[in-house]
């Protein structure tokens, strides 16, 4: 088992930044992907952006290309998610996951996929 727990949300005014992070605790050598997802109320959830763990890249949605970064600190088991040029269409409750089971680690894998979530942080944008 893996134990996500996410921090760093909070509102802000468009074209202002925030920072995630999802500390994982656990059997964490068991997962080699985490990454974040978001859901907007009356929306279905939809891969932000995702990072192995050990090596092997980093993959954003579209949507915010350019504007968010996804890192990975293994010291500290943690992965973060730096957002800037924020706008509205980025409020949503954005969760934290991990260990995609029969997929590649790709937000657009889809998120029934991933074994483990963090309970979320809004982000709210207005």
């Amino acid at each position: 088992e893996v134990q996500l727990v996410e921090s760093g949300g909070g509102s802000v005014q468009p074209g202002g930044s925030l920072r995630l992070s999802c500390s994982a605790s656990g059997d964490t050598s068991s997962t080699t992907c985490m990454g974040w997802f978001r859901q907007a109320p009356g929306k279905e959830r939809e891969g932000v952006a995702t990072a192995y763990t050990r090596g092997g890249g980093v993959h954003y949605a579209d949507s915010v290309k350019g504007r968010f970064t996804i890192s990975h600190d293994s010291a500290t088991n943690t992965v973060s998610l730096q957002m800037n040029s924020l706008s509205p269409d980025d409020t949503a409750m954005y969760y934290c996951a991990a260990h995609p089971v029969g997929w590649t680690c790709r937000p657009n894998s889809p998120s029934s996929a991933y074994q483990y979530w963090g309970r979320g942080t809004q982000v709210t944008v207005s």
